[in-house]
């Protein structure tokens, strides 16, 4: 690059150097020097770990196939996490600042005849997510896969929606089970475990009300329910042959079409 190159270069940046102050004044003037701030700052790279090397583990774990000795090596990132552990179920969790803070969890549950995965969980909860303009800022996300009992598959049930809330009510005790294993160990898990078992129980009580609902469950946008602490939520769960896939969103995140998730 000459000089000549050099100096249309500078002058560019220097154009681009005043528009963004200039737009910084006006957000300052409009809403206040602190919102601005907060503009800054969401424009700011969170540091590590990335997003996608936090959560890989969780989409590496295969249920009836992976071992215990492989999710350990997965799931873990020991520079960023804390590892809890029981002898059925191992967990990981990580939180990073921001302002305020992005915490995550991951858990597998293992069988104890075959010491395969069987249930596997991620619970990501960003209280200030990068979203400009949207409220609230709190944005949560619980993806769940779990193998199924054939007993309770089988069942004889009135209809399809008993199916469904049955076998969502069934999550939820595998989900609190898994969860006494290994919260004690860490107060991250015992926070995210409360806010997923939050989230189940207004889903329940919600179906419990209208039975019918159930239907939405397995629809592309889920089910719909307003959540006391991260106002609105959406939930939808897949059931293939003896596997149930579910996946909830609470908050900002519950904006998203949760059906392209799956």
């Amino acid at each position: 690059m000459n000089s000549q190159q050099l100096l249309i270069r500078g002058r560019y940046l220097m154009r681009e150097a005043k528009l963004l102050i200039f737009i910084c004044g006006c957000l300052c003037f409009l809403g206040g020097c602190i919102f601005t701030l907060d503009v800054l700052e969401l424009a700011t790279p969170e540091g590590p770990p990335d997003a996608n090397e936090a959560y890989l583990g969780y989409y590496q774990t295969h249920l009836k196939t992976s071992s215990s000795s492989d999710v350990i090596s997965l799931i873990h990132l020991p520079e960023y996490e804390l590892l809890s552990q029981s002898t059925s179920v191992i967990a990981s969790a990580g939180q990073k600042k921001k302002k305020g803070y992005k915490t995550w969890l991951k858990m597998v549950a293992f069988d104890d005849n075959s010491l395969t995965a069987k249930r596997k969980y991620l619970f990501i909860e960003d209280e200030r997510p990068k979203k400009l303009f949207v409220k609230p800022w709190e944005c949560a996300k619980f993806d769940c896969e779990m193998v199924l009992e054939r007993k309770e598959l089988d069942k004889p049930y009135s209809n399809d929606n008993a199916r469904r809330i049955a076998i969502l009510r069934q999550i939820l005790e595998n989900f609190r089970s898994d969860m006494r294993e290994v919260r004690l160990d860490n107060e991250t898990i015992d926070v995210l475990g409360m806010m997923a078992n939050q989230a189940f129980e207004t889903v329940l009580v919600k179906l419990d009300a209208s039975p019918a609902l159930a239907g939405k469950l397995s629809e592309e946008k889920g089910l719909e329910f307003s959540h006391i602490n991260l106002d609105k939520g959406k939930i939808r769960m897949v059931v293939e042959d003896d596997i149930a896939i579910i996946k909830i969103r609470l908050g900002s995140c519950a904006k998203q079409l949760i059906g392209g998730d799956l």
